[in-house]
């Protein structure tokens, strides 16, 4: 059975960095392109970026420059490093195997709440 856990949320003020975590189990990480997803109040979720098998990123243009993603296969876990957090990215957090389109591979976790306010 296939199980992703996601922490290290919390609250941060504005200007501030977080690091997330996200663990598999039933699946190698390795293997799958992995990404980073996010859903706010009242809006639809959206990826974040994502990471390739090769270690190759790819970032939504709003978190561009500011969010890193990273993973030790070792751990079998992904990583996402946010830094300069606004209110705008207030948020849950999810990660998850990422298909061709909008697919994603596996059940969607509980994900880690981000609440970024002064």
């Amino acid at each position: 059975q296939v199980q992703i856990v996601e922490s290290g949320g919390g609250l941060v003020q504005p200007g501030g960095s977080l690091r997330l975590s996200c663990v598999g189990s039933g699946i190698i990480f390795r293997d799958n392109v992995m990404a980073w997803y996010r859903q706010a109040p009242g809006k639809q979720r959206e990826m974040v970026g994502w990471i390739s098998n090769n270690d190759f990123t790819v970032y939504d243009e709003s978190v561009a420059g500011r969010f890193t993603i990273s993973r030790d296969n070792a751990k079998n876990s992904v990583y996402l490093q946010m830094n300069s957090l606004g209110p705008e990215d207030t948020a849950v957090y999810y990660c998850n195997i990422k298909l061709s389109g909008t697919r994603v591979g596996a059940s969607w976790g509980q994900g880690t709440q981000v609440n970024v306010s002064s």
